[in-house]
């Protein structure tokens, strides 16, 4: 064969042509920052005193005594987040009340003077061997808040506050990230004065010199708060960041526990000037301690996707919150959830389609092989395309020798140089038409879209606008697959019964006689209208992976088509309570409630009721004695049941009442004896009855 020496020359002259590096776009991260954001998911542990007492912020006046987990396992903690793909766990030694989980010399509220393992228990330690053991690194919060301690608001506290934070720096190994909660001064117990006390939030911590003690004993660790100086609070406690989310942020003009910093400076800012990344944090309850009342109520698999994609795929690092329970346990429905969430995740990112493309770029520094386009499909995190100084409005192209299904585009900057790009698009040949399926802001060290299936034989990324040359280190192409989770079975006030699933590409099986559903039982196609006592089970079935999802099973009894509520007058109110929606509310008087009834439209055997207290998040009006009575014609009464909700206030589910024997009746009515908290007003989610048959 012959050789062309001449072309052979040109690409041996090309390869060794001397080419300056991109220049950085300042801010940039140091290196422990960017280490910080390659781990991307690990988990926060809520556990102490307020766990015990079922409160989410301790006063500070309970006894330590109360501190008592029966089955306390710190290697669970760390085997449920190392099976979930956590890479962390950051554990608050110190909530607001201020008690310790570890024996800290200066104080006595601690787990020194509590009865679990007779007071010689070090649960930090503990953690630190038991994270070691799994390899995960381990962070600490501590609250610089104190409801505890008498001299919170006064100066000598900081000196107190740095010695704890001397003890916890030096005795527990490498911490990887201190975490500054943003909640500062209020009311307290504050060694029995029990009074406010507030502080000068840019001032009383002197933060300044607290960071230069952390930096001193732990040079890699990662500052925490609303202004870092590390990394910063993403501004809500749900787990979401921003479509638009720079790094930098404008560091100097905020402080912790600062107002209007949600609004104003949690998304970052293109002129930020300090390297700030943000972190997502969001509990996997609705609260952040464990309280039974949320056994059931652990997010769903769907929601703890949606978190995973807005948080780091938005660039954040997800900081997913796990209550121990009060054996000092992560709670099994968590761990379920943990566990559905880590499969998904790797079923999502199984298969890098962009691997096996073909890649063509507008534009590529100095035209060298080190910053030519394969280098952004190469699946080395150290090597980038890059475009010339200048050149921001660039595109970069996949080729595929076949089209490809996909239906999630993954983008990574090289944010070692800083952030750059402040807008893009993508688009997608389809059938030999070019089609644009996205339109995005920012991209940062990680950006995931989102979209249904597309079939396409060529992707193109057209970046629009941008803080200087294009450095993208990684693009991915992926097509995940169905979620493939039990259906949630609603039913409204008209009967409608509905089987909701995240994902519309499944399958929905189900029976209506009890029986478990197969494949061969009725596929759900639309809602379905079901009156009668009916026991419901289902179940998905993705007929591409054959995988299934488990059976969920609901009992319904008679539907509420015809209930009304009124007065004794027959003024109507307000349905909320019978509209078989336990997320929507009736606030009602004592009084008013006494002299309500509940019209069931037809004469109806019953032999119970049900009674759901308000399941929002910071629970009240909840009733804890009752009386119940029923009725043929609505103005002779006959009680039917009385007495109290045993431990409703602690765990606020459904209520369900059992008569000594069934009996026929069109009205039936709720008396409120006591509410929680001896309150006037009751805040009702759902009242409903117990029929015959579906006993």
């Amino acid at each position: 064969m012959k050789i062309n020496w001449f072309l052979f020359l040109v690409i041996i002259l090309q390869s060794c042509a001397i080419v300056e590096s991109p220049n950085p776009v300042l801010p940039i991260p140091r290196e422990q920052q960017v280490i910080w954001q390659e781990m991307e998911y690990y988990g926060f542990i809520h556990f102490g005193i307020n766990t015990f007492v079922d409160k989410e912020w301790g006063y500070g006046d309970k006894s330590a005594k109360i501190f008592n987990p029966s089955n306390l396992d710190v290697r669970q903690w760390a085997r449920v987040a190392k099976e979930s793909g956590m890479k962390g766990l950051i554990v608050t030694v110190k909530h607001h009340d201020g008690f310790c989980l570890w024996p800290s010399k200066y104080t006595e509220y601690s787990v020194k003077n509590s009865p679990w393992k007779n007071g010689k228990g070090d649960l930090i330690k503990e953690l630190a061997k038991a994270c070691k053991e799994y390899e995960l690194k381990m962070g600490i919060y501590l609250s610089p808040w104190d409801r505890n301690h008498p001299d919170y608001g006064k100066p000598n506290y900081i000196k107190y506050f740095r010695n704890q934070l001397t003890e916890l720096l030096t005795n527990y190994g490498d911490i990887f990230e201190v975490w500054f909660d943003g909640a500062n001064g209020g009311d307290g117990y504050y060694g029995g004065a029990k009074e406010i006390r507030t502080v000068d939030k840019k001032t009383y911590y002197d933060w300044n010199n607290t960071n230069k003690l952390i930096r001193k004993l732990q040079p890699n660790a990662i500052i925490w708060s609303d202004n870092g100086p590390d990394a910063r609070w993403i501004g809500n406690e749900h787990g979401f960041s921003y479509k638009t989310t720079w790094s930098p942020l404008l560091r100097d003009s905020i402080y912790g526990g600062m107002t209007n910093y949600a609004v104003d400076y949690a998304m970052g800012q293109e002129n930020g000037t300090h390297w700030v990344p943000g972190e997502a944090d969001v509990s996997i309850r609705p609260n952040w301690f464990y309280h039974k009342s949320d056994d059931d109520k652990v997010k769903t698999l769907k929601q703890l996707l949606d978190i995973y994609y807005q948080s780091v795929g938005r660039n954040s690092t997800l900081l997913l919150n796990i209550p121990i329970d009060k054996r000092g346990l992560v709670h099994e429905n968590d761990e379920k959830q943990l566990k559905k969430l880590t499969a998904q995740l790797k079923r999502d990112f199984a298969n890098n389609l962009a691997l096996n493309a073909e890649t063509k770029a507008s534009n590529i520094r100095g035209n060298v092989l080190k910053y030519d386009p394969d280098k952004a499909v190469d699946g080395d995190k150290n090597t980038y395309w890059a475009t010339d100084e200048g050149k921001t409005k660039e595109s970069l192209t996949l080729s595929f020798k076949k089209p490809i299904q996909f239906n999630r585009l993954l983008i990574q900057e090289y944010i070692k140089l800083g952030q750059r790009v402040k807008q893009f698009s993508v688009e997608a040949e389809i059938n030999g038409t070019w089609r644009t399926i996205e339109r995005q802001t920012t991209i940062g060290y990680k950006r995931i879209l989102r979209f249904e299936n597309i079939t396409a034989s060529k992707i193109r990324l057209n970046f629009e606008a941008s803080k200087g040359s294009l450095l993208i280190s990684n693009v991915g192409v992926y097509n995940a697959p169905p979620v493939v989770e039990a259906p949630l079975i609603k039913r409204n006030k008209q009967g409608e019964v509905t089987l909701e699933v995240p994902d519309k590409s499944v399958s929905i099986f189900y029976t209506l006689n009890g029986s478990n559903p197969s494949v061969k039982s009725t596929e759900y196609i639309d809602k379905l209208n079901i009156h009668e006592p009916t026991t419901i089970k289902a179940f998905v079935f993705d007929s591409i992976t054959n995988r299934k999802s488990e059976v969920t099973t609901k009992n319904l009894d008679i539907s509420k088509k015809l209930w009304e509520i009124s007065t004794e007058n027959g003024i109507r109110l307000s349905e909320l309570a019978i509209d078989d929606d336990i997320k929507t509310n009736w606030p009602v008087s004592k009084q008013i409630l006494s002299k309500s009834k509940i019209n069931l439209g037809k004469i109806t055997n019953v032999i119970g009721f049900t009674y759901t207290p308000t399941q929002t998040r910071w629970v009240s009006g909840v009733i804890t004695h009752y009386k119940f009575y029923g009725s043929i014609d609505g103005e002779n009464w006959i009680k039917l049941s009385s007495g109290e909700f045993s431990n409703i206030i602690a765990n606020p589910i459904q209520q369900k009442v059992i008569f000594k024997k069934s009996i026929p009746i069109k009205y039936i009515k709720l008396v409120a004896d006591r509410i929680m908290g001896n309150k006037d007003k009751a805040i009702i989610a759902e009242i409903g009855i117990i029929s015959n048959k579906q006993l």
